[in-house]
């Protein structure tokens, strides 16, 4: 009824930390951690498996179940070993007899393997994939959560089914079967009747049968709604009656007739647990909608039955329930998390409290009363004094250091460090009365003076006939989990919260939060009073668990050892750079090697950061036996300048880590007073800069083509901006910053630093390594150029000359001549005296104009030349290009115009025309000035990213009324326009090739038809509008459709069939066709809707239409997408042909769905295959892989993943590679095409870069890609799905 209700709000994520630093040098995985402070441990969440982490802890801490469990031996259940083994015989205790393998049963002995694991493995959480395997569960059932109640119940039936032939076949009904009895009696003849309600579980329904007298149970259901607690619930079910009467009478056997009659119920036998399923799940009939129960609901930690119980006489204690258990869900009906609250039975884990910090405070500064605290001069006894005060809280060792100092009013570096040492390694060192912690550092005190003699301590690796220990083997070498000496409360058992990996201490105070609200229980768990632990099970893990488990879980534990061991040590390698003070001399502002000691300067040393730094000098005095005096370690960095020293190391007792030293740092040996006898400057805030240093010249070859001087200089970091004109031994003058990056010199790329700045230091003014200044004598620049008050200075715009070029004449003497001018000169008069300075002919005044030159070499649209230099928004000192030709007046556009699309290749012709004439006027002066002939020609107007844009419909519009301005770049493209409400739309054919690196050629085939491609037009209509496809994609023009922007896809699509190169082909019908829009030349967005109407898909008078063959009938749902997956050949850079696969996304569009899918299509395991996205236009593959989830510290919300935004934008039609690592470790995705594709492109843009057009090209593709990124909308429901377990078939 209610779907999939609990759909995972918070999956799991790996808390395993990677070492940071500038480099990662471990090559394996960094293994799982060891358990924590709790000494329990948890369960990996696989995606959506909280659910039944929640109950698999629950099992397991109950210990009958889990001791009953493990009381089945190997000749019973089989071996995991032989479960696919055809020859392996297993003893049938029934039939007395050897039977096939086939009998093995996987899951119960899952189950052990898992429950040894949690209680004996030493690691953080256990994992559950065996079980779920043997399940019969795929990648996606893992991924889906479950409702918890229901999964109970199809365990406990899978156990059953499992256990049959067993000494444990009555497992589940020993520990959870209870019965209830229904009474039905008679007003009149007082007779009873017992109705049966057959129902495994507390949901039955009627049958009224005589044959059976009673209800059997595994859980019972209560409700929730308008009920206050659990005690009501189970009145109202087996304490108040129901009665019949008026019109609703019961008919008696006895009486023969309708009469009245009451009805109730009553619990016959109790079961020793006993589980309790709250209704918190209902349905509004009147909304239609489902809800969620979040009111208070109480329930009690001690319940007593005997009220609701048919039978009374037993002993008060039968009838009392102790509560253990409590499976809480958090969130609402269609999405939540699942985690549990357990009792700790027998006390295996370690109930510690990490306490605040101001609480610690708070408690230390009470101390200064204890008489005890007077001893001050044992620090054994003050520590102990204060950690009693802790009632076995764990605190931080920092926290300890406080309290101390807050007791004795004195710091342990002051009282004690200098005769003990520091505080955490005399906690080390009295380890028999201390408890300490890792990661981070934390302690408490032991229960005795004396070390705790641990469990596993007891026993020895068990041999083929090893005694046991209790009802196991006594010894299985097994370590334990997590720290040894770890100790439990004396003070009973405690309860715990397990949330999948993690767990945590809580308080029995803390269960009656989960009363109310979103996140509130969900499942309760009850065992009998009476059931009491033997003592030997008490803090003891390996109670009852098989030799051959403790084996196996020694062995494991032994490995993990192994590999964290090994782990560490990587971890924990630094490999430092030592610079010897000896071979380095100081100038330029930095240190620098020798020229004679080049070899000799820097040494290598490889050392564990857990080392002190005092282990650190005694290493480097070793390796350099020649020092002599002083020797003093200084962090030092590697800057454009040379090297500089930062900071001398201090505080020897300190350990590498502590001090912060990372791996690959540059640490500097030296005397620490001077270098070569030059006293150096030390310091972050000394740190040398390398400033480029731009001055104008005077000389002829500066004003041909470089105007300025550039040279290198160092300045430390906190000099004053003002010691430039020092360094230069020039004037103070004018400076100014370069902001863009770009040298070249106008007003946007440069500020000026005001003059009340040059106090200021470099690091102060912004100015870093490889800034740029440019130095400005105040001489040579107006004097205007510095405004008080403002940083945002105009500076070229003061200059009073402008640049002008000779592009008129080649053999002219002079090509580039500088014209006085102010921003208030007409263009006219600069154009003339600059045909005079360039000695040219007179002839050029009348025919000529000035048209402004552009950072990138490109020749702008002149205009009108009654403009003075600020009307036309030029910039002083700016360069013209005085070029033939008249410019416009005030009422004329000057205009560019190309024929056909491609802008890259095409002649670019430029016109004058009116702004008042109209769109028809204006193609036929085009045409003529293009010499081309015919009125099968239109206009289109290339938009701003540089693409041919929509074609200027309105042929009567005049220009200005279009909105066309100088500078514009109009297209002549050929064809007619279609009448107004229909398009013109191209059609291509669209036959996908073989992929990427494939060698052979294939043929299209389509419902089994082959036909030669070439056969089809490659020559659109209408010249070369379409021409410029690239090769390697599977497109041949077909023709055009000209349709209305009513119509429908499928109209398109049954139009387009009738076009003559369909016609050779055999199709059904429209629906085994498949239409995409063209975008950048490739397959764009897909068509998916065929009753959909071509103006919805926004389809205009530019969208191209590519038609792709389908061999099926093809139906999309709105949340399908399309991609074409292909698969890696082994040993080769090439792939096998690509193939469509269709992958639902409304679940969920993330790395691991994706992944999950393709390989159950390709019928691999998820591990063994590697996917990665393809982007043609880069020639380039990215890996997909989820990525880390990060949480808002304010918001503690975690960033949905969703492949449908960057980085990976996935859409329809993208192409997806996929390795099988079982056959090929190589994870390059990359092909020899993509290697000669990406030169090309590099190629090819980098000898555009001086032309408009790639430029403008660039744009475009950056737009583009911004334009690619897909809304997610909003995330559906998922659809109601079943749970099931599979079981085999036993006798």
């Amino acid at each position: 009824m209610f779907g999939d209700l609990f759909e995972e709000d918070f999956p799991y994520i790996s808390e395993n930390h990677i070492e940071k630093g500038p480099k990662s040098k471990c090559v394996d995985p960094e293994p799982p951690p060891p358990r924590g402070i709790t000494n329990l441990s948890g369960i990996q969440n696989q995606g959506g498996t909280c659910y039944l982490n929640s109950l698999l802890q629950t099992l397991h801490f109950t210990p009958e179940f889990r001791e009953a469990l493990f009381a089945l031996d190997p000749e019973e259940l089989g071996s995991l070993e032989d479960k696919d083994d055809p020859n392996a015989k297993i003893w049938d205790l029934k039939g007395g007899m050897w039977m096939s393998s086939v009998q093995v049963r996987i899951i119960p002995l899952q189950l052990q393997r898992l429950f040894a694991q949690l209680l004996l493995s030493d690691q953080q959480a256990a994992s559950t994939t065996d079980l779920t395997d043997s399940f019969g569960w795929n990648n996606s059932e893992e991924m889906r959560q479950h409702d918890v109640q229901e999964l109970n119940r199809i365990l406990f039936s899978a156990l059953e089914s499992s256990l049959v032939g067993t000494s444990g076949h009555d497992l589940i009904n020993r520990l959870y079967h209870g019965t209830i009895v229904n009474h039905i009696m008679c007003k009149e003849c007082e007779n009873i009747s017992e109705r049966q309600w057959a129902s495994r579980s507390s949901t039955p329904h009627r049958l009224w049968s005589f044959s059976e007298w009673q209800e059997d149970f595994l859980d019972l259901t209560v409700a929730v709604k308008n009920l206050s607690g659990l005690e009501e619930a189970l009145w109202s079910m087996y304490v108040e009656e129901e009665f019949f009467d008026a019109e609703n009478l019961y008919h008696c056997g006895m009486c023969d007739k309708l009469v009245s009659a009451t009805k109730s119920a009553r619990l016959r036998k109790l079961p020793p647990f006993l589980t309790i399923s709250l209704l918190r799940f209902n349905f509004d009939f009147a909304k239609c909608e489902r809800y969620k129960e979040t009111g208070r609901y109480t329930f009690p930690l001690q319940i007593d039955l005997k009220p609701f119980c048919e039978q009374s006489e037993l002993d008060d204690s039968e009838y009392l329930y102790d509560l253990f258990s409590v499976i809480i869900h958090k969130g609402g009906c269609y999405g939540g998390h699942y985690h549990v609250y357990i009792k700790d039975v027998d006390q295996l884990g370690n109930w510690q409290f990490e306490e605040d910090e101001s609480e610690s405070v708070a408690r230390a500064k009470s101390l200064k009363d204890l008489s005890c605290i007077q001893e001050t001069d044992n620090p054994l006894t003050v520590l102990k004094n204060i950690l009693s005060q802790e009632e076995n809280k764990l605190i931080s060792v920092d926290q300890l250091g406080q309290k101390l100092l807050a007791s004795i009013e004195i710091s342990w570096n002051k009282k004690f460090r200098k005769q003990h040492g520091p505080l955490l390694k005399f906690l080390h060192a009295h380890s028999d009365v201390f408890l300490l912690s890792s990661n981070p550092n934390k302690v408490c005190l032991r229960r005795d003076a004396s070390p705790a003699q641990s469990p596993w301590a007891e026993c020895k690796q068990p041999g083929p006939s090893a005694p046991s220990c209790g009802e196991g083997p006594k010894g299985s070498g097994a370590e334990p989990a997590g720290d040894p000496q770890l100790e439990v409360s004396a003070e009973g058992p405690h309860w715990f919260d397990i949330n999948d990996s993690q767990v945590e201490p809580i308080q029995e105070a803390d269960i009656e939060k989960q009363f109310q609200g979103k996140e509130s229980a969900y499942m309760l768990f009850y065992r009998k009073t009476q059931l009491q632990r033997p003592p030997e099970a008490q803090s003891n893990p390996q109670y009852k668990v098989p030799s051959h488990l403790l084996r196996e879980v020694h062995e494991a534990n032994s490995v993990l050892q192994k590999k964290r061991a090994d782990y560490d040590s990587v971890v924990n390698k630094l490999d430092l750079h030592l610079h010897l003070g000896p071979c380095y001399e100081f100038y330029n502002g930095a240190l620098h090697p020798s020229s004679s000691r080049t070899e000799d300067c820097m040494l290598d040393l490889t050392i564990d950061k857990r080392k002190t730094l005092g282990d650190l000098r005694q290493s480097v005095f070793q390796l350099l036996e020649y020092w002599e005096g002083d020797l003093v370690l200084s962090l030092a960095k590697l800057v454009p300048a040379g090297l500089h020293v930062c900071q001398a190391l201090e505080g020897d007792e300190l350990t590498l880590h502590e001090i912060e030293m990372t791996d690959g740092q540059d640490v500097f040996v030296w005397n620490g007073m001077e270098v070569g006898g030059v006293k150096i400057p030390t310091g972050d805030d000394a740190v040398p800069i390398l400033l480029n240093i731009l001055q104008l010249t005077n000389t002829s070859d500066g004003e041909k083509g470089q105007p300025f001087l550039e040279i290198h200089h160092v300045f430390p970091s906190n000099a004053e901006v003002g010691t430039i004109f020092t360094a230069l031994g020039s004037p103070v003058g004018i400076i100014l910053v370069n902001v863009t990056g770009s040298r070249i010199l106008e007003s946007e790329n440069w500020t000026v630093i005001p003059k009340e700045n040059f106090g200021r230091t470099f690091r102060e003014e912004g100015l870093q390594d490889g800034s740029s200044l440019w130095v400005v004598s105040s001489s040579s620049c107006d004097q205007s150029l510095v405004m008080a008050g403002s940083r945002q200075m105009n500076s070229l715009s003061n200059f009073n000359w402008m640049q002008v070029r000779n592009m008129c004449q080649a053999d002219s003497e002079e090509q580039q001549v500088k014209v006085s001018a102010t921003i208030e000169t007409m263009l006219l008069d600069i154009r003339i005296k600059a045909i005079k300075e360039l000695g040219l002919q007179e002839e050029l005044v009348n025919n000529s104009c000035l048209r402004l030159i552009d950072r990138h070499g490109q020749l702008l649209s002149p205009v009108p030349e009654h403009y003075t230099v600020a009307e036309a928004e030029m910039e002083m000192g700016s360069l013209l290009g005085l070029c033939r030709g008249k410019a416009p007046t005030s009422s004329q556009l000057f205009l560019f115009f190309t024929v056909g699309s491609d802008l890259e290749s095409s002649l670019t012709m430029e016109i004058i025309v009116e702004s008042t004439i109209s769109v028809s006027e204006c193609l036929k002066k085009m045409l003529e000035k293009a010499d081309l002939q015919g009125d099968s020609w239109h206009l289109r107007k290339v938009d701003w990213c540089f693409e041919v844009g929509e074609p200027l419909n309105e042929e009567n519009a005049s220009l200005s009324e279009l909105m066309i301005i100088s500078g514009d770049t109009l297209v002549l493209s050929e064809g007619k326009l279609p009448p107004k409400g229909f398009l013109k739309v191209p059609i291509w054919w669209y036959h996908p090739s073989v992929p990427s690196g494939w060698q052979e050629n294939s043929q299209d085939q389509v419902n089994h038809i082959t036909y030669q491609v070439e056969t089809l037009r490659t020559t659109p209509e209408g010249g070369d509008l379409h021409r410029d496809v690239q090769p390697e994609i599977p497109f041949t023009f077909v023709g055009d459709v000209e349709i209305s922007e009513e119509a429908s896809v499928e109209d398109l699509k049954s139009q387009a069939m009738t076009l003559p190169t369909f016609l050779d082909c055999c199709f059904p019908s429209a629906d085994f066709l498949r239409a995409w829009t063209m975008e950048s030349k490739r397959p764009g967005r897909l068509l998916r809707n065929s009753q959909q109407q071509l103006k919805e898909y926004k389809v205009g008078g530019r969208t191209q239409i590519c038609i792709e063959p389908l061999q099926k009938r093809e139906t999309l749902g709105p949340k399908d997408m399309l991609l074409r997956i292909q698969m890696g050949i082994p040993g080769e850079r090439a792939y096998y042909p690509t193939v469509d696969f269709v992958w639902d996304t409304e679940n969920e569009c993330t790395a691991s769905s994706l992944r999950q899918a393709v390989a159950a299509h390709y019928g691999l395991p998820v591990d063994s295959i590697e996917i990665a996205k393809y982007f043609p236009e880069k020639f380039e593959w990215m890996p997909v892989s989820s990525w880390d989830q990060q949480v808002s510290k304010r918001k503690k919300k975690k960033k949905q993943e969703n492949l449908q935004i960057a980085p990976y934008y996935l859409k329809d039609g993208d192409v997806i590679g996929v390795k099988n690592l079982l056959v090929d470790n190589n994870r390059d995705f990359s092909t020899p095409r993509d290697d000669i594709g990406r030169e090309n492109q590099t190629k090819l843009f980098g000898g555009r870069r001086r032309r408009r057009q790639a430029v403008q090209l660039q744009t475009s593709v950056h737009v583009e890609s911004s334009e690619t990124e897909v809304h997610m909308p909003e995330k559906p429901h998922r659809p109601e799905a079943g749970l099931s377990i599979n079981v085999g078939v036993f006798r």
